[in-house]
């Protein structure tokens, strides 16, 4: 499966973006200081500096899943999408 989250302009250089999980209650890092995290580490990577890219997705993925953008050189200096995702 892959989640988008596109980066549309920013004057930031190189703005840092962080993947995180939310289920239940609980947050946990997806994509965290450019690598990825926790049993993401051999079934998922980053396309295109942005999308996430889960393989082999199983019900214990689904969840929703927050892209976070931080460019302090922009007026916006932080921006989020949340993705539900639902693995039947």
């Amino acid at each position: 499966v892959e989640l988008s989250c596109i980066i549309k302009s920013t004057e930031t250089p190189d703005p840092r973006i962080e993947w995180k999980k939310i289920r239940d209650g609980e947050t946990s890092y997806v994509f965290f200081g450019n690598k990825m995290q926790g049993d993401f580490v051999t079934r998922a990577e980053i396309l295109s500096r942005t999308s996430l890219v889960i393989k082999n997705t199983t019900r214990m993925d689904t969840a929703t899943y927050r892209c976070e953008v931080a460019a302090p050189s922009d007026t916006k200096t932080i921006d989020e999408i949340n993705i539900q995702l639902t693995v039947q």
